[in-house]
């Protein structure tokens, strides 16, 4: 998470929700660094660093992954950051750092967080070993530190409110079905899609490649795999994809 030092902007943060789909389900990565508790990846700014390099610098430090679609999202600075703990269960967090640890600085004296949301293809993250971690459905996330549950339900209003614009085919793996892009569609709008209709939608576009492979082991007949040309969909989101 960076080391605390003079080069660090004192009382803020970046905090990153990171999305990713796997089993047709839509999941956030958290961390747990030294049995602190569950939080996002998170960590300081340095001075004369732009803060979405910063954000980049976290991700790659927490995540080892990089060159990934990062959006700005809002900023968190509230009184009580600590909303999901009780006074007696803060003072024993803290009581356990050293106030010279990174832990501490970042559990403790953040103020300010600016937050960021990642959307990522779930199989290429390798998170810090330094770290546990899991992958958790957003139905099934526990109380996270500091107002963490807020930020992901926020970085949700927000990826729904933008999803014309967004790269969101990046939390795909390389071969998809259309099926599978339905899902993930279906998954973040919280809705459902008449199948003939949306996969004629999505066809409409020509970032989509249909390849001579079959997705094998389906229960039903075995579907079309497909890739996307990102040339091509970059120039389709500049004016919205439908959906």
């Amino acid at each position: 998470m960076g080391t605390p030092s003079e080069n660090t902007i004192k009382d803020v943060s970046v905090d990153c929700v990171m999305f990713g789909f796997h089993a047709d389900e839509l999941k956030v990565l958290l961390l747990k660094w030294n049995n602190i508790d569950w939080s996002l990846p998170r960590g300081r700014i340095y001075k004369e660093e732009l803060i979405a390099d910063a954000a980049s610098r976290v991700l790659k430090e927490t995540t080892g992954i990089h060159d990934v679609f990062l959006q700005q999202f809002h900023t968190f600075g509230a009184a009580q950051r600590h909303k999901n703990y009780t006074d007696d269960q803060a003072a024993r967090l803290f009581d356990n750092k050293s106030k010279e640890s990174r832990e501490y600085e970042l559990v403790h004296e953040s103020i300010v967080s600016i937050g960021y949301y990642a959307l990522v293809d779930f199989e290429k993250v390798v998170p810090n070993l330094a770290a546990s971690y899991q992958w958790c459905e957003i139905p099934a996330i526990p109380d996270l530190l500091f107002d963490h549950n807020d930020m992901i339900e926020l970085a949700l209003v927000a990826l729904r409110k933008d999803l014309r614009y967004l790269p969101i085919a990046n939390l795909l793996p390389p071969k998809f079905t259309l099926r599978e892009m339905q899902k993930l569609y279906e998954t973040i709008l919280n809705r459902t899609f008449d199948r003939r209709n949306f996969h004629k939608l999505l066809m409409s576009y020509d970032f989509l490649i249909k390849l001579p492979e079959k997705r094998v082991g389906t229960a039903n007949k075995s579907p079309h795999l497909y890739q996307i040309d990102f040339e091509k969909y970059e120039l389709a989101l500049q004016d919205g994809i439908s959906y």
